[in-house]
């Protein structure tokens, strides 16, 4: 728990309610020149946030912020989903990669349909948004391979993904949203 903050007292961007990879980004920009917020990294602490808050017990004493940042990472993701239901890599700058991305937007998915589950977050506001990303997330599953596709490689930074990137990460994203999905109903 100390250590969870300690990070998120370092990385996260008060003001964004973001994360930024880590300290080499703080002053880094994209082409439009906003600071670089990667989808899968941030993608990677919602769906973290999930189980350990799954876990956790009502009464913790630190219940309350995780809870308050989950939330507040939820309002501010929401709105950056395109029209086809997927985050882009870079979450500030949508046009300075083009294309899909699973694997942050797999997370995002999941996260915020538990959220939705677990009664953290409204489902009237965020629901429509869990089904776009989850529509946008099976369109993208080869139906003669089962593959997942549009899944940034591993790196250290967003970079440019194609219809044929695949990786386990992605299809694990995938997954997860899925389970949290079918709980939702229909």
């Amino acid at each position: 728990n100390r250590q969870f903050w300690d990070m998120t007292d370092f990385l996260y961007d008060k003001q964004e309610h973001l994360y930024f990879r880590d300290k080499s980004y703080f002053a880094k920009k994209e082409k439009n020149g906003e600071p670089v917020f990667w989808s899968r990294g941030n993608g990677w602490v919602m769906a973290g946030l999930a189980p350990v808050m799954a876990v956790m017990p009502a009464d913790y004493p630190d219940r309350p912020k995780y809870v308050t940042l989950f939330r507040e990472m939820a309002e501010r993701i929401a709105p950056m989903q395109q029209g086809d239901g997927f985050w882009r890599v870079s979450l500030l700058d949508p046009d300075s990669y083009g294309g899909k991305e699973t694997s942050g937007s797999g997370f995002f998915c999941y996260a915020l349909a538990w959220g939705i589950n677990n009664g953290i977050l409204p489902r009237e506001k965020f629901e429509p948004v869990v089904r776009r990303a989850w529509d946008g997330l099976v369109s993208v599953v080869n139906p003669e391979t089962g593959m997942v596709g549009w899944v940034q490689r591993i790196g250290q930074a967003p970079g440019a993904v194609k219809a044929n990137d695949i990786a386990e990460y992605g299809t694990g994203a995938v997954l997860l949203a899925g389970t949290e999905v079918w709980k939702m109903g229909s």
